[in-house]
């Protein structure tokens, strides 16, 4: 199926079920490669998946038969500074462009709130996700953190603010 057919939108609550359902899938191959609590707050359960609801917009990329296929979020950390998270496509959508029309939403979110900087923090294992946001215009920043006992790796992106 093409990404044509796709719907990229914001989330609401009636997506929780199918946001979980789209981040356990995308990152069930790397599961092994993480620790126990970096995999939990990554895949997220019902509980977190609603707080994430209500602390983050989240997009969500919808098939024709309702399914999610993705999903990323996206908030303001400060008033010239954004974040990104929790990006995720099913396996079966992978290379369509999918990623690139979620991020976009999300990038554009984020300009239209007056951001001139976003970041993103990823883990090792992801190299096709690293590769993807290096082709995106991200940049490592050289800071990492403790992300439940494994190091977490930020990128930078400047981008332009919409100007109201």
């Amino acid at each position: 199926m093409s990404s044509r057919n796709i719907t990229i939108r914001r989330a609401s609550g009636s997506d929780a079920r199918g946001i979980v359902a789209c981040l356990a899938v995308a990152f069930e191959p790397y599961r092994a490669r993480y620790t126990p609590g970096a995999y939990l707050d990554t895949v997220l359960t019902m509980e977190t998946v609603q707080q994430r609801l209500s602390a983050m917009n989240i997009f969500v990329a919808v098939a024709p038969d309702n399914q999610i296929v993705g999903t990323i979020a996206c908030a303001m950390v400060n008033a010239d500074e954004g974040h990104l998270r929790g990006m995720a496509v099913l396996p079966e959508w992978l290379g369509r462009g999918l990623a690139e029309k979620l991020l976009r939403a999300a990038e554009a979110q984020l300009a239209e709130q007056g951001c001139c900087r976003i970041t993103l923090d990823t883990t090792k294992p992801l190299q096709r996700a690293i590769r993807f946001y290096e082709k995106h215009g991200y940049r490592q920043s050289g800071k990492t953190t403790d992300f439940y006992g494994m190091p977490l790796h930020e990128y930078v992106k400047e981008i332009v603010p919409v100007q109201k």
